[in-house]
């Protein structure tokens, strides 16, 4: 079978690549060619995965720190660098899970998810930013969440941490465009050890997390889109998108509470509904309606 997508001559970093759907991540840039610095907390789990590279006959280096550490973070970029004199690709993968609900939940639990995922994401690509802006490439991999984009039970960390992950893709997408630089979404459901205990073995068996991993290669590729939220699982491949409906003029009077709440199946209902370019593009429905109302007075 012809692979059409190669990655030959490109670096790519993936964090949390020690095990499960990092590892996967890791294992299959490098069979399309790519050179991968492979991240964990653990210096012997992320180095057995570049053990793993390495004897499949590819190029790897391991490197173990956290993401939650910016300091570390620019001397993992650095020694990527110094290896290969380039980073094309960031797959932000690292994550913890401490699930509770809500009302049991410490706030340094809250914290410590938000730090990881986040700031961790946010600290890896803002390390390796200005070197894709330099040399006019770029793909950036997020890793969202189910869990932040629809909500799960006793993860609010996790599903804040994961959507946020979204909003960042969203604005950096935009920041990057005229660079090269594509900012993307991956949205994972797959049997890891942060998912084992939460479903049932004979569905685990079937999310694997290298029925994932082929995502991480279309959207790490020179054709990847951009400003895009793949999700996929147990083989399957889905986009998830943030809509907005057409809406309803209401205006400003002293009943306007009264009248959103007459009109809101109108206001709500998704035929028509859209994907704006950018956050402008709400305001902009908004004035839409607004003249359109006018034009009827």
């Amino acid at each position: 079978m012809c692979m059409s997508i190669r990655l030959e001559g490109r670096v790519a970093i993936v964090t949390g690549a020690g095990g499960g759907l990092g590892r996967c991540h890791a294992l299959a840039l490098a069979a399309r060619g790519a050179k991968v610095v492979v991240n964990d907390l653990g210096a012997e789990a992320s180095e057995a995965v570049a053990d793993e590279i390495r004897a499949a006959g590819g190029e790897a280096i391991a490197v173990a720190c956290s993401v939650t550490d910016y300091a570390a973070v620019e001397a993992m970029v650095k020694q990527a660098m110094d290896s290969w004199g380039q980073v094309d690709i960031l797959v932000n993968n690292a994550g913890i899970l401490r699930d509770k609900t809500f009302v049991k939940m410490e706030l340094e639990d809250f914290r410590l998810v938000l730090d990881v995922h986040l700031m961790g994401a946010v600290n890896c690509t803002k390390a390796v930013w200005e070197i894709m802006r330099n040399q006019q490439y770029g793909r950036v991999i997020m890793t969202t969440s189910s869990s932040g984009l629809f909500g799960n039970f006793g993860q609010s960390n996790y599903g804040a941490a994961k959507l946020a992950l979204v909003g960042l893709m969203q604005t950096l997408s935009l920041e990057g465009e005229k660079y090269n630089i594509r900012v993307n979404s991956l949205a994972p459901t797959a049997a890891t050890q942060m998912t084992e205990g939460l479903m049932p073995e004979d569905v685990l068996a079937k999310l694997q997390p290298e029925t994932v991993s082929p995502g991480v290669v279309f959207l790490a590729s020179e054709e990847a889109p951009n400003r895009t939220i793949l999700a996929a699982g147990a083989g399957s491949f889905e986009v998830a998108n943030i809509t907005l409906t057409q809406g309803r003029y209401i205006g400003d009077g002293e009943d306007a509470a009264d009248q959103i709440a007459a009109h809101f199946a109108e206001i709500a209902d998704r035929t028509g509904d859209q994907v704006p370019g950018s956050g402008s593009g709400q305001g902009q429905q908004e004035i839409t309606n607004l003249m359109a109302s006018q034009n009827k007075a």
